[in-house]
C-alpha cells in the first residue's frame, strides 16, 4: 500500500484526505516517481472547489490532488524511454502529484531531470508556476528597456515573473501589500499598493508611464494598464482567471515556449533566479498547508513534504 492525498466531494481544505491506496506500477511506457516534495499552487485548491474548473482538466471525483511534484525515479517500464532507475526528476501531474508515487508515460513533455544543486523542494515548485509566469510574459513580448507592472508580484507565480522580467532587462514594479514591499524589493521589484488608487500611485512611481503589464491575481492590474494607456496586446492575465478586458490576453504554463522550463532552471542553478520556500509542511499536514496557502500572505512556495 501507498499513500495519496484525494477527495471524494467538492469543498475547502477539510475536503483532502491523507488515504492508503493500492501502490502504483509502471505500465511498459511508463515511468514511476517517489515523489519526496509536492509544491503547491492556487490552482490545486481552486479544482477542488470549483467543479466546473476541475471538469476543465480532466479531473472527477474521487481525485487525487496536487500539481508539481519532485522525486526519484524507482520504476521503468520495459518500453519507456528518457528516464532510469535513480535519476533525479521534477514535474507536473495535475490532481495526481501529492502522493507516495506518480506515474509518467514516456516520452514526457512534463518530467524534466533535476539539476545538480537544485534540492527537490526547490526543483518540487517549479513548473506550473515557472512555466505561467514565463508564458505571462513571453505573451506580452517583454523586452528590454520596457516598465512592465506585476499584478500579484510577491505570490507563488509573481516571485518567478519579477525575476524573469529582471532578466529580461525590464524596469519592475509590483502590486502587493505594504508589509510585503521589503520581500519584492529583495527580488529586484519596485512594490506599489495594490486597491483603490493603484493608478494614481503608478503614475507617480513611473510618471513617464509604462509599457506592459501581467496581471496574476484578479483583474485589477489589467484594468489599471488599460487606464494608463497600454496597449490591450501588451497586458496578460492568468489563463483559469475571470475574462479579462477585451484586447488582454490570457496564459497560462501549457501556453510556455519549448525549453522555458530548462532556461528557468539554468537561471536557478546559476544563481540569476532565487526560489523563496515559505514554508514546508509534511503531508499528514495537507489540510493545514492549503489553508495556508489559500489565505495568500505567505511570500514564496509552500511544500509538502513525502
Amino acid at each position: 500500500m501507498s499513500k495519496a492525498v484525494r477527495y471524494r466531494r467538492f469543498g475547502g481544505p477539510d475536503v483532502l484526505e491523507l488515504q492508503e491506496i493500492p501502490e502504483p506500477h509502471a505500465a511498459p511506457d511508463e515511468v514511476r516517481v517517489r515523489v519526496t516534495a509536492a509544491g503547491l499552487n492556487p490552482m490545486d485548491w481552486q479544482i477542488t472547489t470549483q467543479p466546473a474548473m476541475a471538469a476543465r482538466f480532466g479531473i472527477t471525483l474521487p481525485a487525487g490532488f496536487g500539481s508539481d511534484f519532485a522525486g526519484v525515479v524507482d520504476e521503468v517500464g520495459a518500453e519507456a524511454t528518457g528516464f532510469a532507475t535513480g535519476d533525479r526528476v521534477y514535474g507536473a501531474a495535475i490532481g495526481r502529484s501529492v502522493a507516495d508515487f506518480v506515474l509518467v508515460k514516456t516520452p514526457a513533455a512534463t518530467l524534466w531531470p533535476t539539476p545538480e544543486g537544485i534540492g527537490d523542494e526547490v526543483a518540487g515548485v517549479l513548473p506550473v508556476s515557472g512555466l505561467t509566469a514565463s508564458a505571462a510574459l513571453a505573451t506580452i513580448g517583454l523586452r528590454t528597456g520596457d516598465t512592465v507592472l506585476i499584478g500579484g508580484a510577491a505570490g507563488g507565480v509573481g516571485i518567478f515573473a519579477v525575476q524573469l522580467a529582471k532578466l529580461a532587462g525590464a524596469r519592475v514594479l509590483g502590486t502587493s501589500s505594504e508589509g510585503t514591499f521589503g520581500f519584492l524589493r529583495g527580488l529586484g521589484a519596485e512594490p506599489v499598493a495594490y486597491g483603490p488608487g493603484l493608478a494614481d500611485r503608478v503614475r507617480a512611481l513611473a510618471p513617464e508611464g509604462i509599457t506592459a503589464a501581467a496581471d496574476l491575481f484578479g483583474r485589477e492590474v489589467a484594468e489599471t494598464a488599460l487606464k494608463l494607456g497600454v496597449a490591450p496586446e501588451r497586458i496578460s492575465v492568468v489563463a483559469d482567471g475571470p475574462a479579462p478586458p477585451p484586447g488582454v490576453r490570457k496564459a497560462g504554463a501549457l501556453d510556455a515556449d519549448p525549453g522555458a522550463m530548462e532556461r528557468i532552471a539554468d537561471a536557478i542553478h546559476s544563481g540569476e533566479i532565487t526560489v523563496p520556500i515559505a514554508a514546508t509542511f509534511p503531508v499528514e499536514q495537507i489540510r493545514e498547508a492549503v489553508t495556508t496557502q489559500a489565505q495568500r500572505h505567505v511570500h514564496g512556495k509552500i511544500v509538502i513534504a513525502l
